[in-house]
C-alpha cells in the first residue's frame, strides 16, 4: 500500500492472537504430575479421560476428570468471554445448553428405569441405541427432551420457546456471522446458566444416574492401563454447583434491591443476569485449574 507524503503506518498495541493461541488458552487446563509435582497442561478430551506423560520426569499417569460435556462446553465458553472471545463464548454456550438437554434425557431415562426390573446395563444398552436415531438431528433432540420432562414433572416445558432459548440470536452469530456486543453475549450466558441450573436443581439426586455412566466409562479404562500408570481423578466446581459432591454452597436468590440495581426492573432477565453475574465472582476465577478430587 502507498501512502501520501508524510504519513506513516504504525501498528496498534499487541498483534492479536491467532486462533492457535486462542485454542491452547482455552481448551487446556494444568494437571500436576503426581511423580515429581511438575505441572503439565493437558488439552479437555471428549471422553473426559486424559493419558498424559509428564514432560519434566516422563511419568505417566492417567487425569480422569469428573466433569460433564455440558459444564466443560459452559466453562470454555466463559473462559472465552472472559478472555474477550464473545463470538467464540455464544457457540460454547450454545453447545452446552444442547448437551444439557442430552444429559436430563439420560438422567430421566435411567432414573426411570432405576425402578423397574432390569439391570442398569440393560437400561443403558437401551437407551444409547435410542439416542442413536436422533443423535445427529439437534430439534429430535429438543423433542426427546420436552417430553422427558412433560413424563418427569407432570407440566409442559413452558421455556422451550425461541425467545426463552434465546434461539434468533444464536442463530445470527452462528449461522450468520454476526458479531455480538459483550452486553449481548452476558444476557444469552446468564439465559442459558439459570436454565441449567434451575433444571439441575429439580433433577436434584436424579443425576447421579447419568453421572455413574461417566464412573463406568472410567473404571473400564483404569482396568486396562498397563502397570506403573498413575490415575489421579480430578473434580471442578465450574460454573454449575458441585452437586454430587456437595462442596460448593448454592446461590441464593438476589434480593429485589439487587435485581432492580441491575436492571431498574424485577424482572426476569434482570433475575438470570443477576445470578449469572454472581456465579461469575464466585467461581470465574476457578476455570484456570483445577483441584484434586478427595
Amino acid at each position: 500500500m502507498t501512502l501520501p507524503s508524510g504519513v506513516t503506518l504504525r501498528r496498534a498495541g499487541r498483534p492479536a492472537p491467532g486462533l492457535a493461541a486462542l485454542y491452547a488458552r482455552g481448551m487446556d487446563f494444568p494437571t500436576t504430575c503426581p511423580q515429581c509435582a511438575h505441572v503439565n497442561r493437558a488439552e479437555f478430551a471428549d471422553s473426559s479421560v486424559h493419558d498424559l506423560r509428564c514432560a519434566r520426569c516422563g511419568a505417566r499417569y492417567c487425569v480422569l476428570v469428573r466433569k460433564q460435556k455440558f459444564e466443560v462446553l459452559f466453562d470454555l465458553g466463559t473462559r472465552a468471554l472472559m478472555d474477550g472471545y464473545a463470538r467464540e463464548a455464544v457457540a460454547s454456550f450454545a453447545a452446552a445448553l444442547e448437551r444439557f438437554f442430552e444429559f436430563y434425557v439420560r438422567a430421566f431415562a435411567l432414573e426411570h428405569a432405576a425402578g423397574r426390573e432390569g439391570s442398569f446395563e440393560e437400561a443403558l444398552t437401551a437407551l444409547e441405541g435410542t439416542w442413536r436415531h436422533v443423535s445427529s438431528q439437534s430439534e429430535r433432540q429438543l423433542g426427546m427432551f420436552a417430553l422427558a420432562y412433560l413424563l418427569r414433572e407432570g407440566r409442559e416445558p413452558d421455556f422451550l420457546t425461541p425467545k426463552g432459548l434465546g434461539t434468533e440470536f444464536r442463530n445470527r452469530v452462528i449461522h450468520r456471522g454476526a458479531l455480538p456486543t459483550r452486553a449481548e453475549v452476558d444476557a444469552y450466558a446468564a439465559g442459558v446458566f439459570t436454565l441449567i441450573d434451575r433444571l439441575l436443581t429439580e433433577l436434584g439426586g436424579s443425576t447421579a444416574h447419568a453421572e455413574l455412566v461417566q464412573e463406568q466409562a472410567f473404571a473400564a479404562h483404569v482396568r486396562n492401563l498397563p502397570d506403573g500408570v498413575t490415575v489421579v481423578f480430578e473434580e471442578h466446581p465450574g460454573m454449575f454447583r458441585a452437586r454430587r459432591f456437595g462442596t460448593l454452597s448454592p446461590i441464593a436468590k438476589p434480593d429485589k434491591a439487587r435485581v432492580q440495581a441491575a436492571s431498574g426492573v424485577n424482572d426476569a432477565r434482570a433475575f438470570q443476569q443477576a445470578l449469572f453475574e454472581r456465579a461469575l465472582e464466585e467461581r470465574g476465577s476457578l476455570l484456570h485449574g483445577f483441584k484434586s478430587a478427595p
